[in-house]
């Protein structure tokens, strides 16, 4: 099966290998990971570039997943729950009891797996992280589409399995149409979570409501006054019938309340990585006037130099000239005093020339 093509999207499997890649990097360093993406992909594919830089940061238990998804270490795990829900479909309870143990097994070793992971990639899991993920590997165990979610290296939550209750899904993935690709190995159908989940909701809606089936076909005429009456028959009491409701409104309300509070944790999650994407580009657009203020105060510092420096040479031209200038004027005064002898010279010569001429 093609995955759809998302909107926003340059293609939804472009966008979910780009989204495998990144969501295997540490929590800690996701969002400066995903700036350089989307910056180096800018260029080639906006649209993408744009997917990109609305992709979530994984929460920690979601990361150690998708780091088990990539080795391909979640198969086992996934596989064995189709045989655990058909033991108990089948109330079998030495089946139950062996597929529950191996279960137990199976999830301590994929959790140990996964926080060595962790560690290796420098980033140790606390307790709390590593019951998450203990939790989320479980929930893939029992619900086959979250089997499919853990599988996928899309994973960006972690997840929860409450007795017989589907598993929420509702923004727990990256890309829910590339899920399919990781659908194989389960009984689930290859279809988009979103999808499935539709249909189940579709299902539950249709469904008879709680005592509606009592209402309709209960017999119009009351008892004959010799019959005796059945124990069911006995006609409840005022006080006895708010206890019976109760305890679906109770768990209605607290269901409503859960759904609630985990769409505000993720809210506040989508939140937190916005203001961290914004901290990043006001950092980075920091570091980059830093780094122009440092160029340009470089650049002055050298301009200083290069001023002393040519200062230097004007002074030292200056010197040069003031010597020259002081040379000139000896060498003038020399030639004025040479001149003056020569004309004293030749003062005497011709003195002597005419002294000499008489006599002859």
């Amino acid at each position: 099966m093609t995955p759809r093509e998302t909107p926003g999207h340059a293609g939804s499997v472009e966008f979910a290998e780009v989204a495998r890649e990144l969501l295997l990097v540490a929590p800690a360093d996701f969002v400066r990971e995903r700036t350089a993406r989307q910056r180096a992909t800018r260029g080639a594919d906006r649209a993408l570039a744009t997917a990109i830089g609305k992709l979530r940061k994984p929460a920690p238990a979601a990361w150690v997943i998708d780091l088990l998804a990539h080795e391909g270490a979640l198969d086992d795990a996934v596989a064995l729950g189709p045989a655990l829900r058909e033991a108990q479909a089948s109330a079998d309870p030495g089946q139950i009891a062996t597929l529950r143990r191996q279960r137990s097994q199976v999830i301590d070793a994929l959790a140990q797996a996964g926080a060595a992971l962790a560690e290796d990639a420098g980033h140790p899991l606390t307790p709390a992280v590593l019951d998450q993920v203990r939790a989320t590997i479980e929930s893939g165990m029992a619900d086959p589409h979250a089997g499919a979610a853990i599988r996928s290296g899309l994973l960006l939550r972690a997840l929860e399995s409450v007795g017989f209750e589907d598993v929420d899904l509702d923004d727990a993935l990256a890309d829910p149409d590339a899920v399919p690709e990781a659908w194989r190995g389960s009984d689930a159908p290859p279809i988009p979570i979103t999808a499935a989940k539709r249909a189940r909701r579709r299902s539950r809606a249709t469904g008879p409501s709680r005592g509606t089936d009592a209402a309709t076909t209960a017999p119009a005429d009351e008892p004959s006054a010799d019959a005796e009456p059945a124990p069911d028959a006995e006609p409840p009491r005022a006080d006895d019938a708010q206890p019976d409701d109760e305890p679906p409104l109770d768990r209605g309300a607290a269901r409503a309340a859960e759904t609630a509070a985990r769409r505000a944790s993720r809210e506040a999650d989508t939140a937190l990585d916005d203001a961290e994407y914004a901290l990043e580009a006001a950092e980075e657009r920091r570091a980059d006037l830093e780094h122009r203020h440092d160029d340009l105060a470089r650049r002055h510092d050298d301009l200083e130099r290069e001023l002393r420096a040519l200062e230097r040479q004007q002074q030292d031209l200056e010197d040069e000239q003031a010597a020259l200038t002081t040379e000139t004027e000896r060498l003038e005064r020399a030639r004025d005093d040479a001149e003056a002898v020569s004309d004293r010279a030749r003062d005497d010569l011709d003195a002597a020339r005419r002294a000499r001429r008489p006599s002859d």
